[in-house]
């Protein structure tokens, strides 16, 4: 079987806001496409969550009712999504909240994807590059790498993510050594 060059694969990095304290629904979504050892693509959009928005989320993330009034919907966006996320293994910080968002979101507008979705998550991959930082935070990470963050806003975080990334593939660290699978039902 012929090696990997982690730096020739498709990565899906991506981030999501959501609108409440159920972290059922997006509120908005940031993904950065890693292909050949760089970012090659972006896409942000805000989300109509089709439900309330609760006060500690709307101070978290900026994100209130008004800002999603004309924002498409979860199937609308899915619908630009699916190809993406169909291309290359997912990515994100403290990967199995974002992942476990989507999986609500694909059940909850009853959208068929994939049973078993395969993911990588930065906060492990941090902890092994990175042992000596008191913790493995996003804002924590970002600082110490001089990376630009502008926290809970979902493209910021995304593309934050995609560079931490590049920075552990970089050191040597393969994302498929930290593969998880998650399913998507349920």
């Amino acid at each position: 079987m012929e090696a990997r060059n982690p730096l020739e694969q498709r990565y899906i990095v991506f981030d999501v806001e959501t609108p409440n304290y159920y972290n059922d629904r997006m509120s908005a979504i940031g993904v950065e496409i890693v292909d050949g050892g760089k970012i090659a693509e972006e896409f942000y959009t805000l989300i109509d969550p089709e439900t309330f928005f609760d006060p500690f989320n709307i101070r978290l993330t900026g994100i209130s009712p008004s800002t999603v009034r004309n924002a498409p919907t979860f199937p609308e966006v899915w619908k630009k999504l699916e190809p993406i996320f169909s291309s290359g293994l997912l990515v994100a910080h403290n990967a199995s909240f974002d992942v476990r968002v989507l999986a609500h979101c694909l059940t909850d507008y009853h959208i068929d994807w994939k049973d078993t979705a395969y993911y990588a998550c930065t906060v492990c991959m941090g902890r092994k590059a990175y042992p000596e930082l008191p913790n493995h935070k996003l804002d924590t990470m970002c600082s110490h790498l001089d990376i630009p963050l502008y926290h809970h806003q979902a493209q910021s975080d995304s593309r934050a993510c995609a560079l931490l990334l590049l920075d552990y593939m970089a050191a040597g660290f393969d994302p498929y050594k930290f593969k998880k699978k998650r399913s998507m039902l349920i």
